[in-house]
């Protein structure tokens, strides 16, 4: 059976998340597999020693096991638990290559980038399972979503990494039954060589998709002052539709003559984004054919 990884640490953001693989799971179908990361600081250890650790783990082992029981009873899914000592990040992404996870699902986040700045950036463990994770990553703010998934928005831009993005939208959009809204933003206002080319392939890429049974618009943002704001223009855009429920992004960098999310914009997107996130690495994740 298909797994999908859960990380818990109890707290009301990952919980949510939790909340929000039940449709997934149902879909695939798949497990859902509980996963907590004990990780104490070291002071704590060295100073009360391991009977502490003892104690700790087999009270969380408890809890997961409360959770697991209390999830299966109120959906029917099975649930399994992991429970793991070491670096948070590090045993999530050890987890998910060991079960072959297709999809992790977790809560974001956040800390202050600088003192009094309420707009914090993207956790430390959050970050580096969005660089490193081989399968897709859905991301969620501490808030509760639609249960299930009516539109996908999927930004696109001229490059080859983008375009993936088509392929799998198609794939995600067919588990849920949803359509997709493909949009690109442009502040090249005096280069009418690049507008008429994202609008060519915005046709292009509709055409597809619809090619596939999927019901899909797509559109052009142009009142995107610099580069700096486009993010921020895909999120007021998806505010606005009202109906979509997961946004898709690229990981790695989109470079091209406009460029999406590279590096510290993709952790920036999954940050601000008012709805779920699906964050995958370019290139074969080794997963596709699950899908087929």
């Amino acid at each position: 059976m298909m797994q999908i990884l859960v990380p818990v640490d109890f707290e009301p953001q990952s919980l949510i998340a939790l909340e929000q693989s039940y449709n997934l799971a149902r879909l695939l179908p798949a497990q859902i597999v509980l996963l907590y990361v004990y990780d104490p600081p070291a002071g704590i250890r060295s100073l009360f020693g391991a009977s502490y650790d003892e104690d700790i783990l087999k009270k969380l082992e408890e809890r997961l096991s409360e959770l697991s029981a209390n999830v299966q009873a109120e959906t029917g899914l099975q649930v399994s638990t992991i429970l793991e000592t070491g670096q948070v990040y590090s045993k999530i992404l050890g987890t998910a290559d060991k079960i072959q996870a297709q999809f992790i699902i977790m809560g974001t986040h956040s800390q202050p980038e600088l003192p009094g700045n309420t707009v914090g950036v993207l956790g430390a463990n959050s970050s580096r399972v969005l660089r490193l994770a081989k399968c897709p990553v859905i991301t969620i703010n501490a808030r509760h979503h639609f249960d299930g998934c009516r539109n996908i928005l999927l930004p696109l831009d001229l490059t080859t990494e983008s375009r993936q993005k088509v392929t799998w939208g198609i794939k995600i959009a067919k588990i849920y039954g949803a359509g997709i809204k493909v949009v690109s933003g442009i502040w090249s206002k005096n280069d009418p060589a690049v507008h008429n080319r994202l609008r060519f392939l915005a046709g292009q890429v509709k055409q597809v998709i619809e090619q596939e049974g999927i019901r899909c618009t797509a559109e052009i943002v142009e009142d995107v002052e610099n580069e700096k704001a486009l993010i921020p223009a895909m999120l007021k855009y998806a505010e606005q539709q009202g109906d979509i429920d997961l946004i898709m992004i690229m990981t790695q960098q989109e470079s091209g003559v406009i460029e999406f999310f590279v590096g510290s914009r993709a952790q920036e997107f999954v940050r601000l984004s008012p709805v779920p996130v699906m964050s995958i690495a370019p290139k074969d994740l080794g997963f596709v054919s699950i899908f087929s």
